[in-house]
């Protein structure tokens, strides 16, 4: 699995700039096209045309599959509600543009279209569930807080909430969710976040604190066996790549170097246990090694 994922992060760096760029941006200014055409005609025929429907998808009307995320914000109404909508597309765009911009384009594109697709599968099986993306969105919210869990959201623009914390409480509410609603829409959520999993695999730790992190792993280890990658002490490492390797720098997650990509800038992570190398896209992006 781990030769998977690896090989799978090189194939998105090498075609890191395919795919659709923007991809949110685009997927905003439809939600906001269909949300003012829907109050501008005040009914929402276009809305119907857009939605999932299982019935309808059925009968030949597939596009359902893909343009459901374009109507997320319809059904909020006029008036004061223009801004909270504004304000909500605006947040969508820009948590999806940071991750895009960190991840690149191919794989930014592969995550969302991912989540989507789960969730039309699901959703054919089992006709009383009907897709949609406000679980899809909240995985742009925890994938965002993975990567920086520091952050900081001001909520009603007064109060400052870190982004863990924020994330965290998602997961709790999706979790009441699942124990407290009747199968098959509880199992809903679970398939609409399956991406976010799928994507960050044990990276999702991060949404902890780092002495949270330090106490699981503590609870979890097991005497005699590594967890971890192998350490390989300082000296060594350094006589072995100076005698083998042509290159000064190596990342351990992707395993780019400062020859193949000398744009790049490399450091060491002072909090991994051992001498280990990454280069500015996962310095701050990766699980510790202990």
């Amino acid at each position: 699995m781990k030769n998977f994922r690896r090989s799978f992060e090189r194939f998105c760096l090498r075609n890191q700039n395919k795919g659709i760029k923007n991809l949110m941006l685009y997927i905003c200014s439809g939600n906001a096209v269909v949300y003012l055409l829907s109050i501008l005609a005040q009914n929402y025929t276009l809305y119907y045309l857009l939605c999932f429907d299982r019935t309808m998808i059925l009968r030949g009307q597939v596009w359902r599959l893909f343009t459901y995320p374009l109507t997320m914000q319809a059904g909020m109404g006029g008036g004061l509600n223009i801004l909270l909508v504004a304000l909500v597309l605006f947040c969508y765009y820009s948590l999806g543009n940071v991750i895009e911009r960190r991840w690149g384009t191919l794989k930014f594109n592969l995550f969302y279209l991912s989540g989507v697709v789960m969730m039309d599968i699901f959703c054919m099986f089992f006709p009383n569930c009907r897709a949609s993306v406000s679980y899809l969105n909240m995985s742009l919210l925890l994938s965002y807080a993975t990567m920086f869990p520091d952050a900081t959201f001001f909520l009603y623009m007064i109060i400052p909430v870190k982004a863990w914390f924020l994330a965290l409480v998602d997961l709790v509410l999706v979790a009441v969710g699942v124990f407290t609603s009747s199968f098959p829409a509880n199992f809903f959520p679970i398939i609409a976040l399956a991406n976010y999993f799928l994507f960050f695999g044990s990276d999702v730790l991060n949404l902890l604190p780092v002495k949270w992190q330090l106490k699981l792993r503590k609870l979890f280890h097991v005497k005699g066996k590594s967890s971890g990658p192998k350490v390989v002490h300082f000296h060594v490492t350094q006589q072995s790549h100076q005698a083998k390797q042509d290159y000064n720098h190596r990342c351990t997650v992707c395993g780019r170097t400062d020859v193949t990509n000398p744009e790049l800038e490399f450091r060491y992570c002072s909090r991994c246990k051992g001498y280990y190398c990454y280069c500015q896209d996962h310095i701050n992006n990766h699980v510790h090694i202990e």
